[in-house]
């Protein structure tokens, strides 16, 4: 069982940067978002590290997950993910 999440987690590793080279290569078509996003699920649900590395991105940056829809932070972290409200700077 360990064996086949770190190789699931390797799989992830590989596509996120094969999903960026694709997605510089057809710059019209969006293949390589689906491939970018499939490298983060399986790396965030096969990798305590992933899962760490994700949720300190998300930490640090809440803005992020007003673009990912609750579907995408599901997958990615296997449960109910509460998006925090993010306060609009008043200038004044």
């Amino acid at each position: 069982m360990a064996l086949t999440r770190a190789s699931l987690a390797g799989i992830g590793v590989v596509l996120v940067p094969t999903g960026v080279v694709v997605a510089m290569m057809t710059p019209i078509l969006p293949i390589g978002l689906p491939i970018v996003i499939l490298g983060v699920v399986l790396v965030a649900r096969n990798a305590s590290w992933g899962r760490r590395m994700f949720q300190a991105i998300l930490a640090k940056y809440p803005r992020l997950e007003r673009f990912a829809p609750d579907w995408l932070l599901r997958l990615i972290f296997g449960e109910v993910h509460d998006k925090p409200e993010i306060e609009e700077q008043k200038q004044t």
